[in-house]
């Protein structure tokens, strides 16, 4: 039991339905070698589910990005705050701290206000217009799309 959050998940559930269809879209997503742009562009991505957050983390590094990894809310605004990402992709509902409460905290600080926000759901459109108000530029709902992923995340870093 961790000390913090309560639970650990329990590594040795079977594979959900949506894990798969993730894995799915994650095998048939082509990469292309990184452009420049890529190579110097810091994603962090905060996702308590570790098995998401691991495959957004291989799929945005096979495609030339830096990856920087929360488990928390709390701990997104740990490393946003030292690591100056150039985008954040923000999972809803997170312990410790849910990404509502991390996007506004960040939004406060001046160094991260211009910081694009990605907000990841699985609770359909219940986050969509509170993920905006707290100050995410953007809603992605879960299951994610992998093939979607890239060209979204591009979007925000050609800015």
């Amino acid at each position: 039991m961790h000390p913090v959050r309560g639970h650990e998940k329990d590594a040795g559930t079977p594979i959900a339905a949506e894990r798969l269809v993730i894995i799915m879209n994650l095998v048939n997503t082509p990469a292309a070698p990184p452009s420049t742009l890529q190579l110097s562009k810091k994603v962090l991505v905060a996702e308590d589910e570790n098995d998401l957050r691991k495959m957004m983390k291989i799929l945005l590094e096979i495609h030339g990005f830096i990856v920087i990894e929360a488990s928390d809310g709390y701990e997104a605004i740990e490393k946003a705050l030292k690591e100056s990402p150039d985008l954040i992709l923000m999972d809803m509902a997170m312990p410790v701290m849910g990404g509502i409460d991390s996007t506004r905290t960040m939004r406060l600080h001046e160094e991260l206000d211009d910081t694009p926000i990605v907000a990841l759901t699985a609770y359909g459109d219940f986050y969509d217009q509170r993920a905006r108000d707290a100050g995410c530029n953007d809603v992605l709902h879960k299951p994610l799309d992998f093939s979607r992923l890239k060209p979204i995340v591009e979007s925000y870093l050609d800015q």
